[in-house]
């Protein structure tokens, strides 16, 4: 996986952590050093660092195609709107699966409250990011709940929800946000179902629907399209 220094805490989601080895290099060893120790922070074991990094590695190099990211890094929406996202304040992680997201936040300073209806995902967040000392409160909420959910009101300076969609509960994000925060939001749309998961219409936004669900919000950016794979819609 190919992931900037800067965002080595998304991983934390998704590295395995099954005792096998884990090495991480970059170019000369330096950032690489600064990844390992933080992964070995948050529990990772063993972590290994490739001394010298790649300017001393003289075996073949082979270059995956795909994300530059990688599958396992942080949604290319929130990266290219990180000149929007608060450095202090409240953030908000609706259906956080494994923290992906809701470290990196917490990384750069942001108190985050990650929730998600998977229970064993919520544990292994509130695990690393005590070890991290990180300001992350995992939940476990239903947010499909059949009487609603209440997210508080005015309370978040950033709410951000990536492939997860549930009509109902747009008035509750929307509620949430405080005046003059920000919603990074991105979804599957119903070209996904063309190219695999998910299928269910459900799941799946028309065209220049998000746009509807969010107002009267101001849509700063947006985009339809193919990115990272996938047919989504983001503002």
């Amino acid at each position: 996986m190919l992931l900037p220094v800067d965002l080595i805490p998304s991983a934390l989601a998704t590295l395995p952590n099954d005792g096998k080895p884990l090495l991480v290099y970059c170019e000369h060893g330096i950032r690489s050093a600064h990844a390992a120790r933080f992964l070995v922070r948050a529990g990772l074991d063993p972590v290994l660092n490739l001394t010298g990094g790649m300017s001393s590695w003289v075996g073949p190099r082979e270059h995956s195609a795909g994300s530059p990211f990688g599958a396992l890094g942080p949604s290319s929406w929130l990266v290219e709107n990180a000149d929007l996202i608060p450095r202090q304040g409240k953030a908000l992680d609706l259906a956080c699966g494994g923290g992906r997201h809701a470290f990196l936040l917490a990384a750069i300073g942001l108190k985050v409250r990650a929730v998600d209806r998977d229970g064993a995902k919520i544990a292994s967040i509130r695990e690393m990011s005590k070890r991290l000392g990180f300001d992350l409160e995992a939940e476990v909420v239903n947010l499909e709940a059949r009487d609603g959910v209440d997210l508080g009101a005015s309370i978040y300076d950033l709410i951000l929800g990536i492939h997860y969609l549930h009509r109902p509960l747009f008035p509750a994000v929307l509620r949430a946000l405080r005046p003059g925060g920000l919603l990074l939001y991105e979804t599957f749309t119903v070209d996904q179902a063309q190219r695999g998961k998910p299928t269910n219409p459900a799941y799946l936004l028309e065209h220049g629907e998000l746009p509807r669900l969010v107002a009267p919000l101001e849509i700063l950016r947006d985009r339809d399209g193919e990115y990272d794979g996938k047919m989504v819609a983001s503002v």
